[in-house]
């Protein structure tokens, strides 16, 4: 079995950190993930500076890129003019984000879950006609910081109006790092249930409370293979209180190599991205591999 790993470094990594790292030192990043062995990778959100001023030169970066074989670029997009621009960059992926709960929908992207429903079927029909593979993630799918717990009937029914606007794939996010293993194993077989046994399911974990790890057994052994992960574990989500990184990329490599679970990713290489991280962004990043290192060691 084999684990694809999304590295969210560039975009969810970076939105909430408070030094802005340069065009250039984005792309030395994008770089240094592909070297470990990423082929996806989400590299910037396509919203307005104004809001998130980390990804103020998401145009710019997708035009700096270099490409590489194999390899797909994600924008992350919550409108018209979002997908218009993503587009017009020459992305290769979209990922469309509605959150479960109206409150932190409200305050993430300016509409309720319902409205934002109604946005991303516009913007997977748009994507899918301009030949671009959807993702549409679920924010908050196990609890809401405002709102508190999100309730399996309103998860039902986000699922159902998601699942019916059509996306290649469908993503689940623990946007607060507040899920346990046993809610990963209930809230996966729901999605299951919804979405039907073809539509390929991806998870979104932060690792606020340390519980990211231990959710991405879960995840798996529930028999989803993408998740979302962030070199260093770096970052957060600039409309959520307290919040911390999605668990780290490189945390991920060393548990499943050490259950024989392949993820094609270089351990040695993603701890010296984290490592080179940090330097960049002059803070402490939680990654455990990049204090411990991996095991055995030479």
């Amino acid at each position: 079995m084999t684990v694809s790993i999304v590295e969210m470094s560039p975009r969810d990594g970076l939105q909430n950190e408070e030094k802005v790292l340069s065009t250039e030192a984005k792309v030395e990043l994008v770089s240094r993930a592909v070297r470990a062995g990423v082929r996806r990778v989400e590299v910037t959100s396509f919203v307005n500076p104004r809001r998130v001023p980390q990804m103020a030169d998401a145009d710019e970066l997708m035009t700096a890129l270099p490409r590489f074989d194999g390899v797909r670029y994600a924008g992350l997009v919550m409108n018209e003019r979002g997908l218009d621009r993503a587009l017009a960059a020459g992305v290769d992926e979209i990922d469309v984000v509605v959150v479960a709960t109206d409150t932190f929908c409200t305050r993430n992207q300016g509409m309720t879950t319902a409205q934002a429903c109604e946005t991303a079927a516009s913007l997977v029909a748009a994507a899918r006609a301009a030949g671009v593979f959807t993702t549409v993630t679920i924010g908050a799918s196990f609890g809401c910081p405002f709102e508190g717990e999100v309730p399996l009937g309103r998860l039902r029914e986000v699922l159902r109006r998601v699942t019916d606007t059509g996306p290649d794939e469908l993503a689940l996010a623990d946007t607060i790092g507040v899920a346990v293993p046993s809610g990963i194993t209930e809230r996966l077989a729901l999605a299951r249930e919804v979405a039907g046994p073809d539509l390929p399911l991806r998870l979104h974990l932060h690792d606020t409370r340390h519980t990211g790890v231990a959710n991405a057994v879960a995840a798996v052994e529930a028999g989803v293979s993408t998740l979302d992960a962030s070199i260093g574990g770096a970052g957060g989500c600039p409309f959520a209180p307290a919040a911390t990184g999605n668990v780290a990329t490189e945390d991920l490599v060393y548990l499943f190599g050490r259950m024989g679970v392949g993820t094609d990713l270089d351990l040695d290489e993603t701890i010296a991205a984290a490592g080179w991280l940090e330097e960049q962004l002059e803070t402490r990043l939680p990654s455990a591999l990049l204090r411990a290192g991996g095991f055995p060691t030479a």
